[in-house]
């Protein structure tokens, strides 16, 4: 397949994410404010795109609760600069088996299965522009730890998200969440324009070498938008990459702390170096009002 560069290119600021990784980087956010100042400073810096996850603000530890929710929506809807709100619907699926000759009962520490209606309560109760629906199931990183969303789950929480006037954003780890994400969309549980994240690098999905990524961009239909980041060393090439294939980029301190070597970010940074990239390339960077004509997505007013 031929390269088809993009000219017009929206960025995703994913802010502050689930990972541990409040103690390797004093500005990853962690209270709603932070949450809400982070998304605030990245759409300053260009990002048409807000990805938001909660914390506890005692702990930092990721967290669904629905007055953090609330919050982090109310601060950034109010704010004066304008930008898309994607909120993560990812957790809820978290499995931890207990070892490798006693898998079950699995480990509480860490396991946190909820049903598809109390991982949707927060989307429900906030109706953001865009949120997330992780696409398969998969080994996630290290031990033990399961990132799991069923068939039947991805469909009903599919269903959801479409019902709600929502804007599934398929986060796609690997090829076969890419195929699913197919199945949902001729099912008629996802309905155009269907926008979808190529998630590269993160152990055990898809890596992030070039011949896997152009695999993953060659099986995202021509009609779908599609955004793309790395996790790791290849973290600030990807956005070059993702353009030249055709496709939107994402930054942010969910991904990437460092925006050179030994040198940790702020979200702010993050997307001034996606900018430069961008614009170097030739390429213009679009803001939140394009997005949302693009993607026709329902923008909600505070309450």
């Amino acid at each position: 397949m031929p390269l088809s560069m993009n000219r017009e290119v929206f960025i995703t600021c994913a802010v502050t994410g689930s990972g541990d990784t409040v103690s390797r980087s004093s500005d990853v956010p962690i209270t709603p404010k932070q949450i809400a100042e982070a998304a605030i400073e990245a759409a300053k810096a260009g990002a048409a795109v807000a990805h938001c996850h909660v914390r506890d603000p005692e702990t930092g530890a990721a967290s669904r609760r629905l007055d953090l929710y609330r919050e982090v929506t109310d601060r950034i809807r109010s704010a004066e600069v304008d930008i898309v709100l994607n909120l993560t619907a990812g957790m809820g699926g978290d499995l931890v088996f207990g070892n490798v000759e006693s898998p079950l009962p699995v480990n509480p520490i860490g396991t946190d299965m909820a049903g598809a209606t109390e991982r949707m309560a927060h989307v429900a109760e906030c109706l953001p522009e865009i949120c997330t629906l992780d696409c398969g199931t998969m080994n996630f990183n290290l031990g033990d730890y399961v990132m799991t969303n069923t068939p039947s789950m991805l469909r009903a929480m599919a269903k959801m998200m479409t019902d709600l006037g929502v804007r599934p954003e398929i986060e796609a780890f690997d090829t076969g969440h890419l195929w699913f994400a197919k199945q949902l969309a001729e099912e008629g549980l996802i309905e155009d324009p269907v926008l979808i994240q190529l998630c590269m690098g993160i152990p055990w999905g898809a890596p992030d070498d070039l011949n896997t990524f152009m695999a993953m961009v060659n099986n995202v239909p021509s009609s779908w938008t599609f955004s793309a980041f790395s996790i790791g060393r290849n973290a600030l090439a990807y956005p070059a990459a993702a353009v030249l294939a055709g496709g939107n980029v994402r930054v942010g301190l969910e991904d990437n702390l460092y925006i050179g070597k030994g040198q940790l970010a702020s979200n702010g940074q993050l997307v001034e170096k996606a900018v430069s990239v961008i614009e170097g390339m030739g390429a213009k960077v679009i803001g939140p009002a394009e997005v949302r004509e693009k993607l026709k997505l329902t923008k909600r007013a505070p309450k």
